[in-house]
């Protein structure tokens, strides 16, 4: 069914709000349309859309419209485009969901002052309770793998090697979260440490640092090994404190380059 440009949908009835009516550009329209149609079944995981010239015909609109359509669902993680084949439909997971908030949240922190503080204050929330999680549910297979991130931090700390020792760093509490078994705790783990990683390296360049990181990354890894989830959690608890700190005076700014 072609799309009648400047296209408006009817609000529900008893719903009604005052207020004018938003137009919607052409391919806001096209995009939902084959969202639709991707949620309802006609394309699945894997299979191609059908060609721009295909969308053109189908919706009677221009090239413009189906490609800027094609676009904005490549961004929601939905499609993958190849050049030179047909748009494909792609395998959300709860990593690609929600890293979509990325850029927003980036971009959050570097403009609105209070952000930084909110997401340090949910990561705080979030940690502790990953590392509850994990000091209660550990299997011997977790905390060998646990055990290894923790040796290949203490390499990274004997190296002096700053940039691995963050990475190891970061890999230490995504370890973590891994224990849980939940991809959605995962997801979360990883976008708020990379939301972070720009503050992160600020951190790091003070006085002994890293070996006070290193320090209490051990002490949280011998409370998970002992089943202690108490003492995890005051372990966790001391060390993002400590760390969060730092962070108050830290910026995008001040962060070293990697090297």
């Amino acid at each position: 069914m072609p799309i009648q440009a400047e296209s408006r949908r009817p609000t529900p009835s008893g719903t009604d709000k005052a207020g004018p009516i938003q137009r919607r550009k052409l391919y806001q329209e096209v995009s939902e349309r084959l969202l639709d149609r991707i949620r309802g079944g006609e394309f699945p995981v894997g299979e191609q859309l059908p060609s721009e010239r295909e969308l053109m015909q189908t919706y009677g609109v221009g090239r413009p419209a189906v490609r800027e359509a094609l676009m904005a669902l490549q961004r929601m993680g939905l499609i993958v485009i190849t050049h030179g084949d047909r748009a494909r439909v792609n395998k959300v997971s709860a990593d690609t969901a929600i890293r979509q908030v990325g850029e927003i949240a980036r971009y959050l922190l570097d403009t609105s002052p209070g952000t930084l503080g909110h997401l340090k204050e949910a990561r705080l929330f979030f940690e502790v309770g990953m590392v509850c999680m994990a000091a209660e549910q550990a299997t011997d297979q977790d905390i060998a793998h646990l055990r290894q991130t923790l040796d290949e931090h203490r390499a990274a700390l004997d190296v002096g090697d700053v940039a691995r020792f963050l990475r190891t760093d970061v890999a230490f509490h995504r370890a973590i979260a891994a224990v849980s078994g939940n991809p959605i705790f995962q997801a979360v783990s990883a976008s708020m440490l990379e939301w972070l990683e720009r503050y992160h390296l600020h951190v790091l360049q003070a006085p002994g640092a890293e070996r006070f990181a290193f320090k209490e990354h051990a002490r949280v890894f011998e409370c998970i090994a002992r089943r202690d989830p108490e003492a995890a959690a005051k372990a966790m608890t001391e060390h993002l404190q400590r760390s969060a700190r730092l962070y108050t005076s830290a910026g995008p700014n001040d962060v070293a380059p990697q090297g």
